[in-house]
C-alpha cells in the first residue's frame, strides 16, 4: 500500500517573546554569530590603538625626561619629543605594514590551497581579509595621539622644573587612561591594570631620566 509523507510542522521556536520557524531561528543564529564576530575584530583593532597610543606617549615622554636630565632648555626637550613621535610613528607603520602583509599573503595562499579563490574570483572573501594599509595608517595615528600628550605639556611651561613635573602629570593621567581603557576592553580589572600602566611608566621615565643624568655627569 502506498503511504504519502504528510508534511510536518516546523517546531517553532521562542526569540524575543516571539514564535519563529526553525529555519528563522536558525537565520538569527547565523546574524548572532557574524555580530559577535565583527564585535571581537573591532574589539582587536580598539585594544592594538590602545597599546599603540600607550607605546607613543610612554616612549616619547621619556625620551623627553631623557634629554632634559642633562639639557634644562625647553627647544632641546620639545625637538627630542618631535623626533621621538615622527620615528615612532614610521617605525610602527611600517612594522604594521610588513606583519599585517604577510598574515594577508599567509591567508589568501590558504584559501587558494582550499580552492575559495578560482580565475580571480574570490566570491567577496578578499575584503574579509586584514588591510595592510589600514593597520599601518591605524598604528602610526595611535602611536601619534599618544605621544602628542607629554608634547602638549612642555610646549608652553618655561621654567625646567615645573616642565618636568608637567610632563610626568600629564603622562600620569594619560596612562591612568589608557590602562582603564585596555582593561574594559579586555574584561580585566580596570584598578589592577590602570596600577600596572601606571607604575610601569614611572618606571620606564625614571630609569630614562637617571641613567641619561648618570652618563652625562660622566663628561662622555
Amino acid at each position: 500500500m502506498e503511504t504519502t509523507k504528510a508534511n510536518t510542522p516546523q517546531n517553532p521556536q521562542i526569540v524575543n517573546n516571539q514564535i519563529l520557524p526553525k529555519n528563522d531561528c536558525h537565520d538569527i543564529e547565523g546574524q548572532n554569530d557574524e555580530s559577535v564576530h565583527d564585535y571581537s575584530k573591532r574589539g582587536q583593532w580598539l585594544r592594538a590603538a590602545v597599546l599603540g597610543a600607550n607605546d607613543g606617549l610612554l616612549s616619547t615622554a621619556s625620551l623627553m625626561m631623557g634629554i632634559g636630565a642633562v639639557r634644562p632648555d625647553a627647544k632641546t626637550m620639545i625637538l627630542t619629543g618631535v623626533a621621538g613621535l615622527v620615528a615612532g610613528a614610521c617605525s610602527m607603520a611600517i612594522g604594521e605594514f610588513v606583519s599585517v602583509y604577510s598574515q594577508y599573503d599567509v591567508e589568501v595562499a590558504q584559501m587558494k590551497r582550499e580552492g575559495q579563490m578560482s580565475g580571480g574570483n574570490d566570491g567577496g572573501v578578499r575584503e574579509k581579509l586584514p588591510n595592510p594599509m589600514q593597520a599601518a595608517a591605524a598604528s602610526a595615528l595611535a602611536f601619534a595621539v599618544g605621544a602628542v600628550v607629554p608634547l602638549l605639556a612642555a610646549a608652553f611651561v618655561r621654567d625646567y622644573r615645573v616642565r618636568l613635573g608637567a610632563v610626568v602629570a600629564a603622562v600620569s593621567v594619560a596612562l591612568v587612561g589608557f590602562g582603564w581603557l585596555g582593561a574594559v576592553i579586555g574584561r580585566a580589572p580596570p584598578s589592577r591594570s590602570a596600577s600596572r600602566v601606571l607604575i610601569g611608566g614611572w618606571l620606564a621615565m625614571g630609569i630614562t631620566f637617571g641613567l641619561t643624568k648618570l652618563i652625562g655627569s660622566t663628561g662622555i
